[in-house]
């Protein structure tokens, strides 16, 4: 099994917060999850996108997929993306995180390099960015006990695993104003988005 190889994007949130369905999010006439995929297709061989509306994919030559372990929250889609890939660790995004750094991506592979660890994952304070992060397909297991024990929470469940955490100060060398961790979770935060862009703002 290839070391590196897979990415996911997650795109099976419930989109309350924003009034509509996030997959259906558009930058400049394209949706943002084909700018996502654009992107990380240069960085790696496979694509699986998680959703629970595959009919915004038909044609799509990805590899679509939907939760196994239904109404679970994040860490849902992280098994069924795991379930689904190719190589050991995982490259994982959400549909709405607009900025995709690939130095920092291959950074975290550098990190990576040799080391025993079930996740990479970028830690802000005391605090984790659970998306922009790689995971081991070594975690399925323990997501589905975390899981069936009907807890949710992606942070405690890492706290028990073997983690390589890169901390704030090193991320922000990468992205000084935190933006490639920036979500679009309401419609202010889309309008201050595209407003950026109008103004020349262009991202990664």
């Amino acid at each position: 099994m290839k070391r590196f190889g897979t990415a996911v994007i997650l795109a099976g949130g419930k989109s309350t917060r924003m009034g509509f369905d996030k997959q259906l999010l558009e930058i400049n006439e394209r949706r943002l999850i084909d700018n996502l995929r654009r992107k990380l297709i240069r960085e790696f061989d496979e694509i699986i996108v998680v959703t629970n509306r595959s009919e915004y994919y038909l044609g799509f030559d990805d590899k679509i997929t939907k939760d196994i372990i239904v109404g679970k929250g994040p860490l849902s889609g992280i098994h069924a993306g795991l379930m689904e890939a190719s190589s050991q660790y995982v490259y994982f995004v959400a549909c709405d995180m607009p900025n995709i750094y690939m130095e920092y991506i291959k950074y975290m592979k550098k990190e990576l390099g040799n080391l025993e660890v079930k996740a990479c994952v970028t830690r802000f304070g005391e605090w984790i960015e659970p998306f922009n992060a790689f995971y081991s397909k070594e975690m399925i297991d323990d997501i589905e006990r975390h899981l069936l024990q009907n807890r949710r929470s992606i942070n405690s469940l890492l706290d028990k695993l073997m983690v390589h955490y890169i901390e704030e100060e090193k991320a922000r060398e990468f992205s000084p104003n935190w933006d490639m961790f920036l979500n679009l979770n309401t419609k202010d935060d889309l309008d201050d988005f595209l407003e950026a862009v109008n103004r020349g703002y262009r991202g990664r």
